[in-house]
């Protein structure tokens, strides 16, 4: 479910799959949005992962869900390659995750589709994102902040263009990012037990 920017907006992080260091660069990143995001440490991170494995340029989201839940079972987590989020049953997803969460940080992730010389580039970025834009589609922005990936090149045909694209860069893409947001996660809940733990003070002996 392609996603393009309405406007432009400097993202955290931008870096192409190919750097030696992407993995490492996205974990730092999404652990700094996520503690910005939550600084108290009560609010809970519910990962959406947008798109389908109908197509292979649209299969990003649904491969991180995947991978990410292999790494980390039990994780808040919405959109797979089993349970895909997409167009047709978005709007029902967010309002599951509104009735399940009070106040949740949403980390949305999406392919995007943009120029030829930004194909393979990994961005995460403050704010939500509008799944579906590059298809002309009508979806709610959605995410505290998002990581999207530009799997193909935008602006002709894009649904021949999502069926056409390498399975191979989004692949790896997709485990890139769940790379990151796995090593995020470890930091921010190793956080979060620490946070508890010092916090809670039990009542002293009569």
């Amino acid at each position: 479910m392609p996603n393009i920017p309405r406007k432009i907006v400097a993202p955290a992080l931008s870096v192409h799959y190919s750097h030696p260091n992407c993995s490492e660069l996205l974990k730092s990143t999404i652990y700094s949005l996520l503690r910005q995001m939550n600084p108290l440490l009560d609010r809970d991170v519910v990962y959406l992962c947008i798109g389908t494995d109908r197509a292979t340029g649209d299969c990003l989201g649904p491969l991180v869900g995947t991978f990410l839940q292999q790494r980390l079972p039990g994780l808040n987590l919405f959109g797979n390659l089993e349970h895909p989020s997409h167009a047709a049953n978005l709007p029902d997803v967010i309002d599951e995750i509104k009735l399940l969460y009070s106040d949740p940080v949403i980390v949305a992730i999406d392919a995007s589709l943009g120029c030829e010389d930004r194909v393979g580039y990994i961005s995460v970025q403050e704010g939500g994102l509008t799944p579906g834009t590059a298809l002309k589609k009508r979806l709610p922005t959605v995410g505290d902040f998002h990581i999207s990936a530009v799997v193909n090149v935008g602006g002709y045909l894009e649904q021949m263009v999502l069926q056409n694209t390498r399975l191979f860069v989004v692949y790896r893409m997709a485990d890139l990012i769940s790379q990151g947001l796995w090593g995020a996660h470890i930091l921010y809940n190793r956080e979060m037990t620490f946070h508890s733990e010092y916090s809670y003070q039990p009542a002293a002996a009569q």
